[in-house]
């Protein structure tokens, strides 16, 4: 390179070599063993269910747990091939944790799953599930990681904690962006909101894919510094910008065509995630869609069992956990808009299309 050349700016858009989902299924696996360890030696699940099934509501009364909780310990469990669901909706044990799981049964391992009871990471758990809050929320030195709201404190409020999570959560979106704009066509689309866009990988893909594209990142004013770094390293500045807020209570910017949750609803309880659906749903303009890129639970809520695990990380993290796609699409159609299929991207994840009316 001569002393007057100017290098090119990178590609959001190279794939990946090889696909990295199996190191984000290992680095997640850890909370198998806090949500079984919780089930079995704290909660004694396999043993309230020994003589009869039991209703959601009852297994969520046994454990003491909020709702949010029960159903990511439910859904691992079925995940796991441990509960199964009858026919009238209660919940049974599994033979394989008749068999295994039940105190005193002949070939009873639950002493053995005991041994991890009193580990930090289950501690740890029990106390996010027990208190219904995310780690480090009640703690002014921490703060909980990934989550703003108002009284709870966030590390993503701070200028050295949110830029070094933010950087973090930018691995994933490297790998995972160049599938979502070359798997979501965008054409005619004039201008893309990025909800909590973080550093604006997913922005900055588009952005390169469609020249003709706009986008805002709407974000945390912190992180937003690193959005708008990356915007000037891939050389998007002049079609990105990054917009400052609160999504639960600031004006949503109006007119956009697409509206973008990238690994975003999966941070809130239900109560929110239908509150943020149907405040951008109403900013869309006509025809225009709303992309959820996120893992997807199956349907029937027992599985697969990486997303699974997934949803354990999410409520020890975060406020929320992972969704079905029934769930999404029964939130998407109470804001008015029309579900459509869902575009596979990488590490479990996919885009759930919606829109708003007919499209041009």
């Amino acid at each position: 390179m001569t002393a007057n050349a100017i290098a090119s700016p990178p590609s959001a858009l190279t794939y990946p070599q090889t696909d990295p989902t199996p190191i984000f299924d290992a680095f997640r696996g850890n909370f198998s063993t806090e949500l079984l360890s919780a089930a079995v030696a704290h909660f004694g699940i396999f043993d309230f269910l020994s003589d009869k099934s039991r209703s959601f509501a009852e297994l969520q009364a046994h454990c003491g747990i909020a709702e949010r909780g029960a159903v990511v310990v439910i859904t691992a469990l079925r995940a796991m091939k441990l509960l199964t669901r009858l026919a009238d909706g209660r919940f049974g044990l599994t033979e394989l944790a008749r068999e295994h799981l039940v105190t005193g049964a002949p070939f009873d391992v639950s002493g053995y799953i005991g041994l991890g009871s009193d580990s930090a990471g289950v501690k740890e758990m029990l106390a996010c599930l027990r208190s219904n809050t995310p780690a480090g929320a009640t703690d002014p030195e921490k703060g909980a990681a990934f989550i703003f709201r108002e009284g709870i404190e966030s590390s993503m409020e701070t200028e050295t904690s949110a830029r070094h999570m933010t950087l973090m959560l930018a691995g994933r979106a490297r790998n995972c962006a160049p599938a979502l704009a070359h798997g979501v066509p965008m054409h005619g689309a004039k201008t893309l909101l990025d909800v909590g866009g973080g550093s604006g990988i997913y922005s900055i893909a588009c952005l390169q894919k469609n020249p003709e594209l706009e986008a805002i990142v709407w974000d945390r004013p912190e992180v937003l510094k690193i959005a708008a770094e990356k915007a000037a390293e891939y050389g998007v500045a002049d079609r990105l910008t990054c917009v400052a807020g609160d999504m639960f209570k600031d004006p949503v910017p109006n007119g956009c065509d697409i509206v973008l949750f990238s690994n975003i609803l999966h941070d809130w309880d239900v109560p929110e995630c239908r509150i943020l659906v149907e405040r951008c749903a109403a900013s869309l303009s006509p025809g225009g869609r709303m992309l959820i890129h996120d893992v997807f639970l199956d349907d029937a809520m027992d599985g697969p069992l990486p997303v699974a695990l997934y949803s354990g990380a999410l409520f020890y993290l975060t406020e929320g956990r992972a969704y079905s796609a029934a769930e999404y699409r029964e939130w998407l159609r109470a804001a008015g808009l029309t579900p459509g299929e869902i575009v596979p991207t990488m590490v479990h994840c996919g885009v759930l299309q919606a829109t708003k009316g007919n499209l041009p």
